[in-house]
C-alpha cells in the first residue's frame, strides 16, 4: 500500500510523511520484492490465485489510494520501466473536486499558522502552533477529534470552516495535488494499470449509517463507470482500520459485486483471506521507514505477527500505538 510517491521535503513538520514513499525508495522496493522471489502481478491475477491457492509461487500487488497525480507522473515512469503492474484506489469525490483532503487541509493550515483556533477540542483561546513540536501536538489533538469525537460529516463541516477562516483554498488543494479523469483515462488506458474504488467521499464506512455508507461507495462506482467506461472490480476501504471499517462493510463491498476489497490492516495474504476476499491485508509502504531492508521484513511476515500479539496483549492501546508507526495507516 502506498499513496504519494514524491521527492522527500525537509520540513520538520510533516505529520502525514508516513503516507509519502520517494521515487528511489519505490524502485528499491520493486527491485528487493523482486530479489526476494515475488512476482508482481496485477489484483485480478492475485484474486483468482488467491481463490484457487495453487499453482503458483509468491507473488505481490503494488497498490496505491486516493488518486494523487504524482502517481502518474512520478510512479508510473518508474513502474512503466520496471514492468510492474499496479492498482490505483480512486476517490471520485477528490476527482470531482467535490471532496476534501481534509488531512493534508488540516496540515497545510497548522503550517502557516502560530495558533489555531479550535474550541470544539476544548482549547480555550486556541492551540499554540509555534514550534515544529507544538505543530505535531496540534495536529493529533485536532485529528483525535475529527476521527473519533465526530460524525464524518461534521468533520468535513469543521474542517470547511477552518479552511475558510484560515485562507485555504480546499478546491485549489485538489487540483494541486489529485489527477483529473482525463489524466485517469491515460493510465486506465494502460494494461499494466488496474483502477480500483476506494468510495466517492472518502467516509470512514464503519462511522455511518449503513445506507449512507453504501451510497457513497456505489456513487464512487458510477462515477468511475461513467468517466472510464468500465465497472471497478476492486475496492479498497478509506482508512481501512478497525474503528473504520467492520464486517458490515465487508458484507456491503460484496454485495456491490467487488472480486476483492482491502484494508489497511497490516499484513500477508494467508489461505484464510481466499474464504473471504472482501478484507484483505495490505503491507504499508511507510514514509518513515524508507529503508529495503525493511521491505525484506515485511515480506517474511513476522513483524505482522508482532503488531497483532501487541494488538491483543495491550487490547487496543498503549504497545499498539507504539507499534501501529511501522505499519498500515491511510491516516
Amino acid at each position: 500500500m502506498m499513496h504519494h510517491v514524491r521527492p522527500e521535503r525537509s520540513d520538520a513538520f510533516q505529520p502525514n510523511r508516513h503516507l509519502e514513499i520517494s521515487p528511489e525508495f519505490l524502485r528499491a522496493a520493486v527491485e528487493r520484492i523482486r530479489a526476494n522471489g515475488y512476482e508482481i502481478i496485477s489484483m485480478d491475477e492475485a484474486v483468482d490465485l488467491l481463490k484457487s491457492g495453487y499453482g503458483h509461487g509468491r507473488y505481490a500487488v503494488l497498490t496505491f489510494d486516493d488518486g494523487y497525480r504524482d502517481n502518474l507522473d512520478v510512479a508510473y515512469p518508474i513502474l512503466k520501466e520496471l514492468g510492474a503492474p499496479f492498482t490505483i484506489f480512486v476517490t471520485t469525490g477528490l476527482v470531482d473536486r467535490t471532496s476534501e483532503l481534509w488531512w493534508v487541509a488540516l496540515e497545510r493550515i497548522i503550517a502557516a499558522n502560530e495558533e489555531v483556533v479550535f474550541t470544539q477540542a476544548g482549547a480555550a483561546g486556541g492551540l499554540p502552533c509555534r514550534s515544529a513540536e507544538e505543530k505535531n501536538a496540534c495536529f493529533e489533538r485536532i485529528m483525535d477529534y475529527l476521527t473519533l469525537e465526530v460524525g464524518e460529516r461534521e468533520q468535513r463541516m469543521i474542517i470547511r470552516a477552518l479552511a475558510d477562516r484560515y485562507n485555504l483554498d480546499l478546491r485549489a488543494l485538489a487540483d494541486e495535488l489529485v489527477m483529473t479523469w482525463d489524466e485517469l483515462r491515460s493510465l486506465a488506458d494502460d494494461d499494466l494499470v488496474t483502477i480500483g474504488a476506494h468510495t466517492h467521499d472518502h467516509f470512514a464506512m464503519a462511522r455511518m449509517e449503513m445506507q449512507e455508507a453504501r451510497a457513497d461507495v456505489q456513487k464512487g462506482v458510477v462515477r468511475l463507470e461513467q468517466e472510464l467506461g468500465r465497472r471497478p472490480k476492486h475496492f479498497a476501504y478509506p482508512y481501512g482500520k478497525v474503528y473504520a471499517v467492520g464486517q458490515r462493510d465487508a458484507d456491503i463491498a460484496r454485495d456491490i459485486g467487488f472480486s476483492s476489497s482491502v484494508t489497511t490492516l497490516p499484513g500477508v495474504l494467508q489461505s484464510v483471506n481466499a474464504r473471504d476476499p472482501m478484507m484483505l491485508p495490505r503491507v504499508s509502504l511507510n514514509g518513515r521507514f524508507q529503508d529495503p531492508s525493511v521491505v525484506d521484513q515485511y515480506l517474511t511476515g513476522a513483524p505482522f505477527a508482532l503488531y497483532r500479539m501487541a494488538r491483543w496483549a495491550a487490547t487496543g492501546f498503549g504497545v499498539k500505538s507504539g507499534f501501529s508507526r511501522l505499519f498500515a495507516s491511510t491516516r
